[in-house]
């Protein structure tokens, strides 16, 4: 669970109000991140152009890895004689 300082919770009728003010913290990294709240609810965060990129290419490194596993495992599967026709799947579905 992500955690937020007190100063990274902004209140959505007050971003409204100073969002170039809060968009600059953001650009000039003297924030991290802002919570936008409604209902006391965080409901949207705020993040820097860079921070997201890197979150991007840091999830789709994870999802890269996640594929080459699944199909190492496949391919495991295929050495070790652990496949079926397709032709017997169907016949059992």
């Amino acid at each position: 669970m992500v955690t937020y300082a007190a100063n990274e919770l902004i209140a959505s009728s007050q971003m409204a109000k100073k969002f170039g003010e809060y968009l600059g913290q953001i650009k000039e990294n003297t924030i991290e991140k802002i919570a936008i709240l409604k209902n006391n609810k965080v409901e949207a965060v705020i993040i820097s152009k860079d921070e997201y990129e890197r979150m991007v290419e840091a999830l789709k490194t994870v999802e890269a890895n996640e594929m080459i596993k699944s199909i190492s495992m496949g391919i495991d599967d295929v050495k070790k004689g652990k496949i079926q026709p397709i032709e017997k799947l169907w016949d059992e579905l």
